[in-house]
Formats: structure tokens, C-alpha cells, sequence
């Protein structure tokens, strides 16, 4: 019986799947290019007008073209921000809520417990492709679970040493546990060791990937899914570090040497120039789209995944959380800068959107985000009363004129610190009215709203793991303490003085 049900589960899974398919033989659903930067904050691209934005105008022109949001709420770290990314849900379902806590077996099975947007184009009718950083749990991207037809992934040694035939890498290292993220890298393309050379360049191998992924996709009038969460520009890195000048990077330094070593200034300046080197490769991947004939219906998501290193990644404050969202392309309306707001659990209901896959959704499925295609392709004018974020056992929240950070019980911040913000942003003007009565009813919506969303208190099961036990007393140390509940000091725009208590 369990055989035949099982059978039976085949049989019409693959029926849906080729009537699916069939329903877009000539299919005119829009190609998708998603871009994932590593560690930036906005306020390094020039579209967003800040003081010391690195030179981006390939970047600023997709903004112009398209939608620029001024506020998207990712969560403070990689790890978590990938997960809300691949499967539109909350930590409070997914159970990661950062790189170091991943709740029951969420590290080994979060896909498997929560269907990625990739498996769902894939059953759709899309091909699926990836290259870059992946870093977002054990489960990987060529798996059935998450189904992407191609990849070619920055990987450690433990990962190359799984290849068949178990190649040794004889590249760069960053340190025994890392390959080189820039200079001479470490990637496997669909299941081989790239033999990379000293001058090979990371950014060129993934641009390289995506460019000939869509060419071979459009030749087979295929529409496609192309996920580029690129290893750049993440703060510094050891190996051959870069110049400030524009084009290709070149060698500069000896990037994190002893301090002695260190020339003043080269870590901002190899900042900037990835950033620089990024937005040369983005205009290539666009010049590519528009060679191949296919600007009219493709749609281009460029997003970053926490805020900048040291300056915002880690914290609970809303700099951390906050990230870059802009998007152009076939069907896209010209709105150039929007304060509508948007959080990453609204990506993978606008990719299944784009591709008309609900019907490949599991019944009774759900995502926390909503779907922007409608606010994209100007059908609305508005997308969310509020949006959520976390960084680690911090929550944030926001609408149009409120927003509410640091909410961490664990570090005796049950309240957060409560603002008014009007129509400003960046932290910029922004006035702590806790306790101010006129201010009172919106801070109780605030909190009916998080009634929904639990915060990680100290009772919580997971504590009492070895890994629980490590995290939570790293988050007793004063030092971290206050780097996560305050902003840096270069970013001190408003009053922190509220203990939330």
C-alpha cells in the first residue's frame, strides 16, 4: 500500500510538472538575475548619496531604470539573511536566527523543513544556476532539496576534499580552513575543482558563469533562474589584496598582516575598489542580457546581505539589518527612489510570482514575505504597513514613520529602544519617544505585532545545547554586548541612552 501510494505521488507530481511545463511552451515568463553583494551597507553605492560611497554607476543606472528602496531589512549576518532569502520565512519558523544559531535541526534540514524558491522554479519549468558564496546551511545548492541544474561555488578544503577523485586545491589560502575569496580562489564548478591560476580572479569567475549560464539558457528558450550571491565585497581579506583604482584590482599591501605591515588606509581603499570591481562586472552581466536579446524580459534583484563590516555587521541596531534593494528590467516601472518598505522574506513570494509556480507550492504552505511583483510592475503603490528584521537574539522592527530595535531579553533589552522617524532615514533625525504618551499608540501596535514573533529568551531549549551553551555565553561578554546594542561610533545619529527595560 505504501509502495503504491508512493507510486501514485510519482506518477502526478510528474503529470503537474509536464502539464506545467507544457502550459509554457512558449513561455514568456521573465527571465530572473538575482544579486546577492557580501557585507555592504547602502550607503556605499553611490545611488544612495552618501559621503565615501564607493564609484557605482552600472548599479546606479539599474536604479535610475527601475526601483530604488530606501529602507529593505535583511538580518545582520550572512547566514541568516541567505535562509530568510532562499525560503521567505522568519527565524521563528526557519530556526536561524544568525551564523551561530540554528535551532533544532534547522543547520542539517533547513530545506528540507522549508521548500527554497529554487526547488519551486526548478519544478516550474526554470533552469537554475548559482555561483558564489553559499554559506547558508548543510544542505547545498546541487542537492535535489534545493535543485539548481548548475553551480559553480566558492568552496573550503573540507568540501573540495568530497569531490570525486579527491583533488587537492593549490591555490591561495586565507587560512587553513579557507581558500582564497579573491585572488587564485577556490571554486568547484558542477562537481569539479576549477584549476584556477595565481592571476584568476573570483568576481571574473562568476560573472564568466552567469553570463554563459543565460546564453545557454536562451539558445534552448529556456527561461531561467540565475542566484549570484557573489563573494565580494565583505570587508578585507588575506592573500593578494587590491587597489583603489577603477578596473581590475591589483596588488596592493599585505592585507591583514601584522599591524607594523599594515599601510594606513588600505583596508577602506581594497573596500571600496571591490565594491568598484563589482559594479564592473554587474554592467558586464547587463551588457550581456542586452547582447543576448533578452532585456525586455529579464528582471534584475540586486541586494546586499547584511550591513557592512564592522560598522553594522553583527548589531541589533537598525544599520545592521539594514541593506541595499534595487531592481530593473522587463516589466519593471521607473520610480526611481520609493519609501515603500521591504524585507527579505518578500523575495522568494516575488521570484514564484515572476514564475506563476504557485502551483508547485506545497497546500497549506506559507511565507512570512509578499509578493513585490505588483509594487514592481506598478499595479500598486504600496507593499508593507511594517517590516521585520533580527541579529541574533535582536529584533527589529518598522513602519514608514516608527521603528523599533534592539528588542533582546537575553541582553536585558525586553523593550528595545522605540523611535520616531518620520519620513527620515540612515538614523538621520530620528527621536527616542519611549514613555512620550503621544507616542503610545503605535508603540502598542509594535507590540501586538511581536506578539506573532516571539523573541529567544533565556528558558528556550537550545541554550541547553553545547553549541547554545558556547553562544549564550559569548553574548554575556560586555564587549559584545556593546557592539551589538549600539551603533558604531561613526553612526551615533541619534539617542541611545533608552535601557529598554
Amino acid at each position: 500500500m505504501n509502495f503504491l501510494k508512493k507510486t501514485l505521488t510519482g506518477v502526478s507530481a510528474l503529470v503537474l510538472s509536464l502539464s506545467a511545463i507544457a502550459a509554457h511552451a512558449n513561455d514568456e515568463r521573465p527571465n530572473i538575475l538575482l544579486i546577492l553583494a557580501d557585507d555592504v551597507s547602502p550607503d556605499m553605492f553611490t545611488a544612495y548619496g552618501h559621503e565615501g560611497a564607493a564609484n557605482t554607476p552600472n548599479i546606479d543606472k539599474l536604479a535610475a531604470h527601475g526601483v530604488q528602496f530606501q529602507t529593505t531589512y535583511a538580518t545582520a549576518k550572512c547566514g541568516s539573511s541567505r535562509v530568510e532569502i532562499m525560503t521567505g520565512r522568519y527565524a521563528q519558523t526557519t530556526g536561524v536566527y544568525t551564523n551561530e544559531i540554528w535551532l533544532g535541526n534547522a543547520h542539517k534540514k533547513v530545506y528540507s523543513n522549508n521548500i527554497p524558491f529554487s526547488r519551486i522554479l526548478k519544478d516550474a519549468g526554470y533552469a537554475t544556476g548559482i555561483t558564489g558564496k553559499w554559506h547558508a546551511g548543510m544542505q547545498m545548492p546541487y542537492e535535489d532539496v534545493l535543485a539548481f541544474d548548475e553551480h559553480a561555488l566558492w568552496e573550503g578544503p573540507k568540501e573540495i576534499a568530497k569531490l570525486k577523485g579527491s583533488p587537492k586545491f593549490t591555490g591561495l589560502m586565507e587560512d587553513k580552513k579557507t581558500t582564497s575569496r579573491y585572488w587564485h580562489p577556490g571554486y568547484v564548478k558542477n562537481g569539479k575543482l576549477l584549476d584556477t591560476k595565481p592571476l584568476d580572479f573570483s568576481l571574473d569567475i562568476e560573472a564568466d558563469f552567469i553570463m554563459e549560464f543565460m546564453e545557454k539558457n536562451v539558445k534552448a528558450k529556456k527561461p531561467f533562474l540565475a542566484y549570484w550571491p557573489t563573494v565580494a565585497p565583505h570587508g578585507t581579506r588575506t592573500g593578494m589584496p587590491t587597489n583603489p583604482l577603477r578596473g581590475k584590482p591589483g596588488l596592493l599591501g599585505q592585507g591583514k598582516g601584522k599591524k607594523k605591515n599594515r599601510i594606513p588606509g588600505e583596508n577602506q581603499a581594497r573596500f571600496v575598489s571591490l565594491i568598484e570591481y563589482l559594479d564592473l562586472k554587474v554592467g558586464e552581466v547587463v551588457n550581456k542580457i542586452d547582447e543576448l536579446g533578452i532585456a525586455d524580459n529579464t528582471v534584475i534583484i540586486f541586494l546586499s546581505d547584511n550591513g557592512t563590516a564592522v560598522t553594522a555587521k553583527t548589531r541589533g541596531v537598525e544599520r545592521g539589518s539594514h541593506v541595499v534593494q534595487i531592481v530593473a528590467g522587463a516589466g519593471i516601472k521607473k520610480r526611481g527612489v520609493t519609501d515603500e518598505l521591504s524585507d527579505f522574506s518578500d523575495i522568494a513570494p516575488t521570484l514564484i510570482d515572476y514564475a506563476n509556480a504557485w502551483d508547485f507550492v506545497p497546500k497549506g504552505h506559507t511565507f512570512n514575505g509578499k509578493s513585490l511583483v505588483p509594487f514592481y510592475q506598478g499595479e500598486t503603490d504600496e507593499h508593507r504597513e511594517w517590516i521585520y528584521g533580527y541579529a541574533a537574539t535582536s529584533q527589529l522592527l518598522r513602519t514608514k514613520d516608527y521603528m523599533l530595535e534592539v528588542v533582546n531579553p537575553i541582553m536585558n533589552m525586553p523593550r528595545g529602544r522605540f523611535y520616531y522617524t518620520d519620513d527620515k532615514r540612515f538614523g538621520f533625525g530620528y527621536e527616542l519617544v519611549d514613555g512620550k504618551p503621544e507616542h503610545a499608540k503605535a508603540r502598542a501596535k509594535f507590540d501586538e505585532l511581536l506578539k506573532n514573533l516571539p523573541p529567544l529568551t533565556r528558558e528556550h531549549d537550545h541554550w541547553q545545547t553545547k553549541s547554545g551553551k558556547r553562544v549564550l555565553k559569548s553574548l554575556a561578554k560586555p564587549k559584545v554586548i556593546e557592539k551589538h546594542l549600539y551603533n558604531h561610533e561613526d553612526y551615533k545619529r541619534y539617542d541611545e541612552t533608552y535601557t529598554g527595560k
